[in-house]
């Protein structure tokens, strides 16, 4: 028997669901063709940022403010996903710059996970991480061809990567902690 308790729960997933999913009606953003000013080499990198950029962006109307920082199971958070995305972003485009981190990145590593008090709203979050992406684009722009393979160390230790590696290493890993974000967001919603 369908009791009216289990029709409000599938109501409510369904719902959920609806809100989760992408409410464009465009398709992905690889599928949209060549973004101006982007060498084709890099496009694969500025389509997986704009695509992370728009997927937090939808969020923030269907997730609720107690689910920002919850931790399901001992998963990390919606806001550590959404924080970490931007500082991590910036932190790779740096190295790709050939840079060191600053004082102030440094910082910022060490309390991603960290609500703040209060803690910080997901409009927030996702406000300065879009900003972190627009920043990388702007580089992408900027980075000449000529510079792919140009070394570039990590860290302390001066790990060996090149421009390219670091490029394409932040556009998966953005994608990845933006798909991490939409499930737990899901699995909240769900509850």
């Amino acid at each position: 028997m369908f009791t009216r308790s289990m029709q409000a729960t599938c109501t409510r997933r369904a719902q959920v669901t609806l809100a989760l999913m992408s409410t464009t009606t465009q398709p992905e953003a690889w599928m949209r063709g060549p973004m101006e000013g982007i060498d084709p080499m890099l496009m694969p990198v500025a389509h997986a940022l704009v695509q992370a950029r728009e997927d937090i962006g939808e969020l923030v109307a269907s997730v609720r403010a107690e689910h920002v920082w919850q931790r399901p199971g001992g998963a990390a958070s919606i806001g550590f996903h959404v924080r970490h995305l931007g500082a991590a972003l910036d932190r790779l485009f740096t190295y790709a710059r050939g840079e060191r981190l600053s004082d102030e990145q440094k910082a910022a590593l060490r309390v991603e996970g960290e609500p703040g008090d209060p803690p910080a709203p997901l409009a927030d979050l996702v406000t300065d991480t879009q900003a972190r992406i627009d920043r990388a684009l702007e580089q992408l722009r900027r980075t000449p061809r000529t510079q792919l393979l140009d070394f570039r160390g990590v860290g302390r230790e001066q790990l060996p990567s090149n421009v390219l590696g670091l490029l394409f290493h932040a556009a998966e890993h953005s994608t990845r902690h933006a798909g991490q974000l939409i499930t737990t967001a899901k699995i909240l919603a769900a509850g």
